[in-house]
């Protein structure tokens, strides 16, 4: 009697934890909307003027030409699974994945244009986003050469829609120069991790293409990149997850996502570099969730491998995903 007591104490005292979890977590979400009507004094942009902008202005009744920043997340706890075991292999392979996308684009622009980076304005283009990105040059000249071998033909873009585990979707972006191989890939992929494979628009639509900066939670202060970030019209700026056994290797490997409408992208990098900010550019455009969704450990674990098992694929550039 006293042990069935005692587990069913248990029992309540666990559902009402996670009750009260619930509730935190929708009170703070992953990031948080700040809006404001016309110019903010920088003098602001304190954490506890934050606070208070953001109180206002979430519970006015009435707001003109109001524009949102993502400013703060929650901190995370114990979510040690969805962290990158091996993060210096992680970095070196999402480079890997950007240059080769490159030589893709290289190879596509002298198909249809020629080598010659003065007659060619889209080669011109996209050389131009190499040195932007730090492409090696040696990488560079390869695939200038190579687009020029006999049989090479040139790049096409495909996205193939996938339903992972958990309820998340995902787009895998692809640039391949044989459709029907990419395809076979991408479902013996995803099929041999227990995915779907989606119908063409059931799953794009809830992600929104953007140009994206990162740049390390370690590289800048918070409020100086909030002011800066403001100053160049930026659209959102995106803060990564907190956990609470974060050790300064963890924090070292977080970026914050700085989300610009294209016709201020170019403004948003020179703004950045007189600045001395230190920063990562997209490769062209990013896609963001509309919305995310939380799952539990397990589908964490299982989305995990099957997008480094999909960005494995050479043809593969990149995936996303509406995992929170």
């Amino acid at each position: 009697m006293a042990a069935a007591a005692s587990s069913l104490l248990i029992r309540v005292f666990g559902a009402a934890l996670r009750k009260i979890s619930t509730g935190l977590l929708s009170i703070h979400p992953n990031s948080m909307p700040l809006k404001y009507i016309g110019s903010l004094d920088r003098n602001l942009y304190s954490t506890n003027a934050f606070q208070i902008q953001m109180t206002h202005q979430i519970r006015g009744e009435s707001l003109i030409r109001a524009r949102k920043i993502w400013v703060s997340s929650p901190l995370c706890m114990g979510r040690r699974s969805c962290k990158i075991a091996t993060r210096k292999g992680a970095q070196d392979a999402k480079k890997s994945k950007r240059n080769g996308k490159i030589g893709k684009e290289i190879v596509s622009a002298v198909k249809r244009g020629g080598p010659n980076r003065i007659s060619n304005a889209v080669l011109a283009a996209v050389l131009e986003k190499a040195k932007e990105l730090d492409v090696p040059k040696e990488i560079m000249e390869r695939n200038i050469k190579r687009a020029s071998e006999k049989g090479q033909e040139a790049y096409i873009e495909k996205f193939y829609e996938v339903y992972g585990f958990g309820g998340v979707c995902m787009v895998v972006e692809v640039l391949t120069d044989k459709v029907t191989r990419s395809v076979a890939v991408v479902r013996t992929v995803v099929k041999d991790c227990g995915g779907k494979m989606a119908d063409p628009g059931s799953v794009m639509f809830k992600f929104r293409r953007a140009r994206v900066v990162n740049i390390k939670v370690t590289d800048v202060d918070k409020d100086w990149l909030l002011t800066v970030a403001l100053d160049a019209g930026v659209e959102d700026v995106i803060e990564p997850p907190a956990y609470e056994d974060d050790d300064p290797e963890d924090q070292s490997e977080r970026y914050y996502k700085i989300v610009s409408p294209g016709e201020n992208y170019s403004d948003l990098l020179s703004k950045l570099r007189e600045e001395g900010i230190a920063f990562e550019p997209d490769n062209g455009f990013e896609l963001l969730p509309l919305t995310t969704i939380e799952v539990d450990d397990e589908a964490i674990d299982l989305n995990k491998e099957l997008m480094y098992k999909l960005l494995e694929l050479d043809d593969v550039d990149a995936v996303y995903s509406d995992q929170k």
